[in-house]
């Protein structure tokens, strides 16, 4: 009888144990994640048991003595967490009792690229599965710059951009796609990443360069137009030497001969009498043509204040970095990420952006916006269906009519952007839309003059307002606010 009742506890210690074996599954592909942002590092068990009263430990299998996460006793124990991993790490615990055991990484950095280990023991039973992490970090804008000409008039440009990893690609393309050739090439590697320098030589005049940065599906652009002017200058130069050799040809030539030149330098003092009246008249024509616009604007803008909504902006649309003030009047960077209630379904997740309540599909509407103090915004009008994911542009193909302000540069954006040249900069922009005549147009309040203008545009869809701050790199805490006092 005693070894019957033996033979039955042995049997159904074996059955026990093998009732609680699992499989610790992560993920087959490799792990991408954005510096700065957040990360899931997938890790569950099959078959989907609770691993709540289990030992759940992330570490990292690349460097020893790197404790990532520790879940044990139905807590976190992070007492012997290592540094670089304070704060940054969590469990839900709600998903443990599904057999989830995934890690949220939060203000990813370059060094959290490596292989991590998600290693959960039961009583009984352990098993492990190696994540495997990479890390890019979207590094600034690329900045063109011209470096001048060469013997044949071909303009030299340079195009460098930093902040990159791992180390990007850059590639010049001309208005028509087709990829320059970089002359000479610079990469370079420190603490912040990689930056890289290109220069290539355009010999086409009124033609639209562009310098593109990309790494995977991240990608920055800037673009230069050669105008006729740009190379004008060159030729100016040119004409200039000649110039000052001409004149020093012809004071000799004065000593030698002067009775014989007297006539020509005559002629010569005709046309630049001539060529200086002409530019008078000109400079008369301009000046006539501004007195109009002067009157004209004021009016305009007054006919537009006529318009007026009440822009209300919907926190649920917000990127997690931004935070929308109670009544919906400002909007403002903050270092911590907001949970949002719509999740991550409407929401902009890389682009710091947030849409207004109301939409509008027909008639005219108008509204303004306070950017004072802030060193990059973009405002305007978007459609409700529009990429909010990932990066994007903010120009009329992709559903966005805007205007806004970067690195010190005002500008719109049509199918790449353009720069806007302004007198005073602008510290309240009003926004005029006329629907079915498929107007945008953009005022500096203060100084009532003209900003820019999208017109003959195609409106199918619901509008809704738009204010925005740039990606990742812009730390300004200073609100953008939707002005009621007019």
């Amino acid at each position: 009888m005693k070894f019957i009742c033996l033979t039955l506890l042995i049997i159904g210690g074996i059955t026990d144990s093998i009732s609680e074996r699992y499989e610790v599954v992560g993920s087959a592909d490799t792990v991408f994640a954005v510096a700065g942002e957040a990360v899931i590092l997938p890790c569950s068990v099959k078959p989907n048991i609770s691993v709540v009263d289990m030992r759940v430990e992330w570490f990292r299998s690349d460097l020893k003595d790197t404790l990532v996460h520790l879940y044990d006793d139905h807590v976190d124990k992070n007492t012997d967490q290592s540094q670089s991993y304070r704060g940054r790490t969590k469990l839900n615990h709600q998903e443990l009792q599904s057999g989830d055991a995934s890690l949220k990484l939060s203000s990813v950095r370059v060094s959290d690229e490596g292989l991590y280990k998600c290693f959960i023991e039961s009583k009984s039973w352990s098993d492990d599965v190696i994540v495997d992490v990479k890390v890019e970090a979207v590094g600034h804008p690329p900045v063109i710059t011209v470096d001048g000409f060469d013997h044949s008039g071909g303009l030299h440009l340079q195009c460098e951009s930093e902040g990159w990893y791992p180390e990007p690609d850059l590639e010049w393309l001309d208005s028509e796609g087709v990829s320059l050739s970089s002359e000479t090439t610079e990469t370079h590697r420190n603490t912040d990443g990689f930056s890289v320098k290109h220069t290539t030589t355009v010999h086409h005049r009124d033609d639209k360069i562009h310098c593109i940065v990309k790494l995977r599906h991240h990608m920055l652009e800037a673009l230069i137009i050669s105008s006729s002017n740009m190379f004008n200058s060159w030729r100016t130069s040119v004409i200039m030497i000649v110039v000052l050799s001409v004149i020093a040809g012809i004071l000799i030539a004065v000593f030698a001969h002067k009775n014989r030149d007297h006539d020509r330098l005559q002629n010569e003092k005709r046309t630049l009498q001539t060529e200086h009246s002409q530019l008078q008249d000109e400079k008369r024509t301009l000046q006539h043509e501004r007195d109009q616009l002067k009157t004209i604007i004021p009016q305009a803008l007054t006919h537009s204040r006529t318009h007026k909504v009440n822009v209300i902006l919907d926190a649920d649309t917000a990127h997690p970095r931004l935070i929308v003030s109670e009544d919906g009047k400002q909007v403002r960077y903050e270092n911590r990420e907001t949970e949002r209630v719509n999740g991550e379904t409407y929401i902009f997740d890389e682009y710091r952006g947030v849409l207004g309540k109301d939409g509008f599909s027909s008639g005219c509407f108008y509204f303004e916006v306070q950017v004072m103090g802030q060193t990059w915004w973009d405002l305007g009008v978007t459609r409700e269906s529009v990429n909010r994911k990932g990066l994007f542009s903010l120009n009329p193909e992709d559903g966005y009519w805007s205007v806004g302000l970067f690195i010190g540069e005002y500008r719109a954006y049509e199918s790449s952007y353009v720069s806007i040249s302004l007198s005073v900069k602008p510290q309240r922009v009003g926004v005029f839309v006329n629907y079915e005549k498929g107007l945008v147009s953009f005022y500096d309040v203060e100084s009532m003059s003209h900003i820019y203008s999208y017109t003959n545009q195609s409106f199918n869809k619901k509008l809704y307002t738009f204010v925005g701050l740039g990606y990742g790199w812009n730390k300004n805490p200073t609100p953008l606010i939707i002005c009621d006092d007019y």
